[in-house]
């Protein structure tokens, strides 16, 4: 009778982590390796490998673009009489129930990387790291256009 292989336990989703993922990564670079050769060995999916590969190229992309600074407009020189600092209201209190905010961010309630632009008119337009920078730009490029 050949090799017999017996299951204790339920099967669980390995986790790699980013130093294993690298390595195996590496492995595949190496001249004459292929994806599917290194898989076998290792045990892996080869779908896996191709998945972190993709990632690995993404990644490349994004932090291989300069930032853009989009210009909305210029801020006036002071006059030489001293600024008042404009009251704002206080926040209204919280909400009890689960608001849409609460069901998209990661956080609710924090806003890491809080912007606040007041604008002409008496307009302010607040921001955090969650903003979609492309739908961000449009916005800002509206609003520079109705000026």
């Amino acid at each position: 009778m050949g090799r017999v292989e017996i299951i204790t336990g339920v099967e669980r989703r390995r986790r790699y982590s980013d130093d294993e993922r690298a390595a195996v990564l590496a492995m595949c670079d190496e001249p004459k390796a292929t994806i599917v050769g290194v898989a076998k060995r290792l045990g892996m999916s080869p779908g896996l490998i191709h998945g972190w590969r993709r990632m690995r190229r993404e990644a490349e992309k994004l932090s291989s673009e300069p930032l853009q600074f989009i210009a909305y407009g210029s801020v006036a020189e002071p006059t030489g009489q001293a600024l008042t600092p404009t009251p704002v209201a206080a926040p209204p209190a919280p909400v009890q129930h689960t608001t849409a905010e609460e069901l998209t961010r990661p956080h609710p309630g924090s806003r890491p990387g809080a912007i606040d632009v007041d604008l002409p008119g008496g307009i302010r337009l607040s921001v955090d790291s969650y903003v979609n920078e492309k739908a961000l730009a449009r916005v800002l490029r509206a609003l520079r256009d109705m000026a």
